[in-house]
């Protein structure tokens, strides 16, 4: 905590939005979160904004963030298109939620559909709950086999995002299958 309040005064970042992470949780199931919160404070005190993915629930940090800031969680769909919970964490039905929360307090929100195991299932959850979302970034399965037809996925995926006025982010891997 100390060596981050330290850098961002030492670099003197300022005015950055900073990603709160995809290597880690900030948010993470039954363990406490304490240091995540002087995280965002520091940031925020050194003016400037940050950019939380979770699978977990940052709700009660909500009072800390505002309209230049973002929240997001990711959500994977398994083979039966339902949205499943994955080992310690949030029920992804709770995840969107907490989603909609943030979106009430003018907080910016976005999800993660990545990996995409299930096509159909990320298609419904895009078209259900697409008033939650200021943002969706969607990715492709690698290094597995997949039946999926990732061409035609990313092109339904595209057009059902700009159909409905989502600002989306199509990952290289599945935009590399989309062109190709």
């Amino acid at each position: 905590m100390e060596e981050t309040k330290r850098q961002l005064d030492r670099e003197k970042i300022t005015g950055k939005l900073i990603h709160l992470c995809f290597t880690c949780d900030p948010y993470p199931m039954g363990v406490d979160s304490t240091a995540t919160r002087e995280i965002i404070k520091a940031i925020k005190d050194s003016g400037n904004h940050v950019q939380i993915l979770t699978k977990g629930n940052g709700a009660r940090d909500f009072d800390l963030l505002d309209e230049n800031d973002w929240y997001g969680i990711t959500i994977s769909c398994n083979t039966d298109k339902q949205l499943v919970a994955e080992p310690k964490t949030l029920n992804p039905f709770a995840r969107l939620w907490v989603l909609g929360e943030a979106k009430s307090r003018g907080i910016k929100t976005w999800v993660s559909f990545e990996p995409v195991i299930d096509d159909k299932a990320v298609l419904h959850c895009i078209w259900e709950y697409h008033s939650l979302f200021d943002k969706v970034k969607i990715g492709k399965l690698n290094y597995h086999p997949s039946e999926i037809n990732w061409k035609q996925f990313g092109i339904e995926a595209e057009n059902l995002c700009r159909s409905l006025g989502i600002d989306y982010y199509i990952k290289d891997s599945l935009r590399k299958e989309m062109e190709g």
